[in-house]
């Protein structure tokens, strides 16, 4: 667990699965991640997830805004999936609710995964990717301290060819 001023990142729980599952089903927030996801492929997602930070002691957690408890997203640290260019990575990464966007709440659990990147698994750098198009996040990605390494920009896999959000942007964080 990790807990910021605002925020609280943590294991989801079932409790959690609604909520996620709102998120991952909002076309709004889907737009940057491959489209929106029905229930049951949220339900797999978030069961991904918990594998993941069960074998690993970190991934992707629920972001729990701590004043109402309420589960306003997913951030976290975890291995940049196969079929990139640049070989296995750490990558950090967020997706929130679209009434927490432009609240400064990525940017906070951004941070709190960053550090706890380098301070708790002493790792040597942490990337981040998004489209070349969403530039709130890359926004998000220089205010954490990020940097753009044109080097590993690449064209999206998963995207394809001819869709303008194939062109994927790299920024580089190292303690």
């Amino acid at each position: 667990m990790i807990e910021t001023d605002r925020l609280v990142l943590r294991p989801a729980v079932d409790a959690d699965r609604d909520a996620i599952a709102a998120l991952n089903g909002d076309p709004r927030v889907g737009y940057w991640l491959g489209g929106a996801r029905d229930r049951a492929a949220s339900d797999a997602f978030v069961d991904q997830h918990l594998a993941y930070i069960a074998q690993h002691g970190f991934g992707f957690w629920a972001v729990e805004r701590r004043v109402d408890q309420a589960v306003i997203g997913l951030a976290g640290l975890w291995d940049v999936f196969d079929g990139y260019p640049f070989g296995r990575q750490i990558q950090v990464g967020w997706r929130l609710a679209h009434d927490a966007w432009g609240q400064g709440y990525a940017t906070e659990a951004a941070k709190a995964c960053l550090d706890h990147a380098f301070s708790i698994l002493a790792l040597p750098e942490v990337i981040a990717i998004t489209a070349g198009r969403n530039l709130a996040s890359q926004s998000v990605m220089r205010r954490v301290g990020m940097v753009q390494d044109p080097a590993r920009d690449f064209d999206h896999p998963a995207v394809p060819e001819g869709d303008d959000l194939r062109p994927h942007v790299t920024f580089v964080a190292r303690p």
